[in-house]
């Protein structure tokens, strides 16, 4: 039997190092044992040495890279097993990974699943508290518990976010510190290594009182997106009770009103009654339109979304590229144009020579419509309720932005900008002058080509993607196209 000891607890590459030392000896997985940090090494065994060999190690496929570099991070003790026995599995068939019912691959799928789960929730449930020290310098530092060791993979998500700050984020297996430069990870800690006090902590509890909506909460928890786990962690958590309470009270209060009157009042004062957009006034910024759409309810779509994604881009862009609705992952990270289609439309915009500092980019539909598939969201498109709902938001971005030509990433997009039905087929290739004098050109959702299964016709689409994507091109080229450019 040999014992593989290791000295980080989620180090893909010394994992890594080990398995390819034990693949050239030909140790099969029944006869390694893996040894996370702190395990019993027995008498000799921290001491032993791995064997040597010269067996060739083939290549594997990448997506068990990338599914590995994740699972790895995981809290299961197994997990190192798992992995060399599907690298062991892959030495003699390649297309291992490929039967989706296989029990090692359920696991490894499940694995990362979690993982990529406990770093979302990371994400969305880290508190940093303010600490100003002696010489009136300002840091920050967080106490959070993962499941998994998801501290390392997450913390670059922090230094991007919140890079002119600096700040700790405390685990009980390691914490990261962000000096406004670099990112550096030492030894785990305790809760009592973060203040509890805080200067900002009011401010926080007044804005999460004011954006509470206790549909949503429900919601959340339903899908475990935001467990009771984590309550303790967060400041705001000591308003829910009472706000859910003061919410249930204000229902109350309100049927019974509605009930003591006559039918008649009753409707003319819906008839009467503002949307929610209308209530807060207009807005003149995009700023302004990107907070004040996290509060719209005007269609149902809000109360699963993860949070409404608007647009994203320069102020006056020339170009604005509208698609259809944000995705999995743009529900998740709150940008628009992230996922696979994000990056063919990059690639695309790279290819035919647009300016991408040039170029805006939204949706038609602010919230992600999907539908729950076990542990997945399977993409759903908006209904033309829920369309014509959301076109409030996608006209003032239109009239902030002040594109010279517009895109519309397929049908949706069309009929949100056009008003009605429209067929791609039609329209692509043709510019379409707008009332405000913009130029409009339609053509299909770059996801559109992810989803062609026949390579030759998905090459032959993607040609004719990117001849209208010139065509925007040579249009922005051209002289000014109205006057208040």
């Amino acid at each position: 039997m040999q014992a593989a000891y290791l000295r980080a607890l989620n180090d893909f590459d010394e994992w890594r190092v080990a398995a390819r030392g034990l693949l050239r000896a030909g140790c099969s997985p029944e006869d390694v044992v893996w040894h996370e940090p702190g395990a019993d090494s027995g008498l000799f065994g921290s001491s032993q040495a791995l064997p040597e060999g010269e067996r060739p190690v083939k290549a594997v496929p990448p997506s068990f890279i990338a599914m590995a570099q994740t699972a790895v991070n995981h809290a299961d003790p197994e997990r190192f097993s798992l992995l060399y026995r599907l690298l062991w599995r892959l030495q003699a068939d390649r297309n291992a990974l490929d039967v989706a019912s296989d029990p090692d691959v359920v696991r490894l799928t499940r694995m990362a699943s979690a993982v990529r789960r406990d770093s979302h929730k990371m994400k969305a449930f880290v508190r940093f508290k303010a600490i100003v020290d002696d010489s009136g310098l300002e840091r920050f530092a967080a106490w959070f518990e993962p499941d998994h060791y998801t501290l390392e993979i997450t913390a670059p998500f922090f230094a991007r976010r919140f890079d002119g700050m600096i700040w700790a984020i405390v685990t009980p297996y390691r914490s990261a510190y962000w000096d406004g430069e670099s990112l550096a990870f030492g030894d785990g800690g305790s809760k009592s290594d973060v203040p509890e006090d805080d200067a900002v902590e009011d401010d926080w509890k007044t804005y999460f009182s004011a954006i509470f909506n206790p549909a949503r909460l429900k919601v959340a928890m339903m899908k475990s997106e935001m467990p009771v786990k984590y309550w303790r962690n967060l400041p705001e958590a000591e308003l829910i009770a009472p706000l859910v309470r003061g919410a249930r009270e204000a229902e109350q209060q309100m049927i019974e009103r509605i009930a003591s009157q006559p039918p008649s009042r009753h409707l003319k004062q819906q008839a009467r009654a503002p949307h929610a957009d209308e209530a807060m006034g207009e807005v003149s910024t995009l700023a302004e339109a990107r907070a004040a759409v996290q509060a719209c309810q005007r269609c149902p779509l809000y109360e699963h979304a993860t949070q409404a994604v608007f647009g994203e881009g320069p102020e006056r862009a020339e170009v604005m590229f509208v698609g259809e609705q944000p995705g999995d992952q743009e529900d998740l990270s709150g940008q628009p144009f992230v996922g696979p289609a994000g990056k063919v439309l990059d690639a695309a915009i790279e290819k035919v020579g647009i300016d991408r500092s040039r170029v805006y980019v939204t949706n038609a539909v602010k919230h992600f419509k999907f539908e729950p598939r076990g542990k997945r969201r399977i993409h759903q498109s908006p209904d033309g309720g829920e369309i014509q709902a959301c076109k409030f938001w996608l006209d003032r971005e239109i009239a902030l932005v002040k594109p010279r030509v517009i895109v519309a990433l397929g049908a949706t997009a069309a009929r949100s900008i056009l008003g009605k039905a429209a067929t791609i087929s039609k329209l692509r290739g043709v510019p379409i002058n707008l009332p405000d004098g913009t130029v409009l050109f339609v053509t299909n959702h770059p996801a559109y080509l992810l989803r062609i299964p026949d390579r030759q016709k998905q090459e032959i689409e993607s040609v004719k993607f990117e001849a209208d994507l010139m065509l925007v091109r040579e249009a922005i080229e051209r002289p000014a196209l109205r006057n208040s450019h």
